[in-house]
């Protein structure tokens, strides 16, 4: 029987450790020590009060939550209109931002609307891996293009214009998944601009704003109106079950991202909506969380370098740590199995950021509880002490 072309797209490494980690979770025995969750970037903080009480007032309403518009229900998209503006000092027509399937469910929608099978996206390594599989799975080429400490984890003109020939898109990512690093507002305008003056599609991935520690942040809808802008409620709004994120699409691009939606997903979930316009609403609760992770930030940089770990990348933003295990270990993967096995501490192997260089490192995410972060640190030291 035939098999289709999706069989050659690789796993998303790191749902193979959340399937570890629960399995070991379910085996527990009283007594036994708790797994450490560090594998996987979900805020431990849940959904903010604002938007569980409109979500609660929704369900009692008896408003029936049916489909709503593909690109979303007018007052949410009115609302995230309105929050870019706040944030970047953007106008951005209603009319350009679509709601989506969470941020995941955005790039298959941005990747369709922009690109032709065989045509190429550049992007740095270490990257998102889904970035990667999506688009491979879709029928483009990635170009990786590998970055290291001196650019910080990220993709520069200089690089675009060494290639022998112009890619179809660029995907930027600030904060970046693994690394937590960010562009400065000058090297993302440079960026933005030189793809828009040469005709590269630029995807920018904006999920982690919001969750900065000191750096000025800034969107690439500031610098082009030809760029796609990705968030979501996943991370600093704390949504991640919920799955709603958004696009801001470029005017050539909307009508195409419109009919692909609404024949994917006929429209995002309605109650996944209204918590989210709630949600931007709570920016006191959500600034709280990110206090919070800036001190387990501060701890996890602490305490990996007194547990021998010497080799990292101060993060910028995000809640993640990259960290080089080559003192430790031949390579990630059996670093974090050793992890798992001896300190029951779930971490993800760079192998999933990195196909080349990731055997050198591994992410450990700083989300968490702040004593479940602590004991982590504790752990690692007995670990290799």
């Amino acid at each position: 029987m035939k098999i289709g072309a999706g069989r050659a797209v690789p796993s998303f490494r790191v749902m193979d450790v959340i399937t570890e980690a629960n399995a070991r979770e379910q085996r527990r025995q009283p007594g036994d020590a708790r797994v450490l969750r560090m594998e996987v970037g979900q805020p431990g903080t849940g959904l903010p009060d604002g938007a569980r009480q409109a979500v609660e007032a929704a369900l009692r309403s008896g408003d029936t939550l049916g489909y709503t518009e593909a690109l979303g229900r007018l007052p949410l998209r009115a609302a995230i209109a309105a929050h870019i503006h706040d944030w970047y000092g953007v106008s951005v027509p209603v009319s350009r931002i679509a709601v989506t399937f969470g941020a995941s469910g955005a790039f298959p929608l941005a990747f369709l609307a922009a690109f032709d099978t065989g045509d190429t996206i550049a992007l740095a390594a270490p990257y998102y891996p889904p970035y990667v599989n999506i688009a491979t799975a879709l029928g483009l080429k990635p170009l990786i293009l590998p970055c290291g400490i001196e650019t910080g984890f990220q993709p520069t003109v200089a690089m675009l214009e060494a290639l022998e020939r112009k890619p179809d898109g660029l995907i930027i990512a600030s904060p970046a998944n693994p690394t937590g690093s960010m562009l400065a507002p000058e090297d993302l305008a440079a960026l933005a601009r030189y793809c828009h003056t040469n005709g590269i599609r630029l995807i920018s991935d904006e999920i982690y704003h919001g969750l900065t520690y000191g750096k000025p942040i800034a969107s690439a809808s500031e610098f082009s109106e030809s760029a796609i802008v990705i968030n979501s409620f996943s991370k600093y709004f704390s949504m991640t079950g919920w799955r709603v994120g958004w696009m801001v699409c470029p005017e050539d691009l909307v009508r195409t991202v419109e009919r692909l939606a609404a024949n994917f997903f006929v429209s995002p979930s309605y109650i996944s909506q209204i918590a989210a316009q709630a949600a931007l609403g709570c920016h006191a609760e959500l600034q709280a969380n990110r206090t919070r992770y800036a001190a387990a930030r501060q701890i996890m940089l602490t305490g990996l370098e007194s547990a021998g770990f010497t080799k990292i990348s101060p993060p910028d933003g995000a809640f993640y740590l990259y960290a080089d295990c080559t003192s430790f270990a031949a390579d990630s993967a059996a670093f974090c199995a050793r992890l798992l096995d001896e300190a029951n501490i779930a971490a993800t192997p760079g192998y999933d950021f990195d196909a080349t260089r990731g055997k050198n490192f591994f992410r450990m995410s700083y989300c968490a509880a702040l004593p479940d972060i602590e004991e982590a640190i504790f752990r690692l030291c007995r670990l290799n002490s």
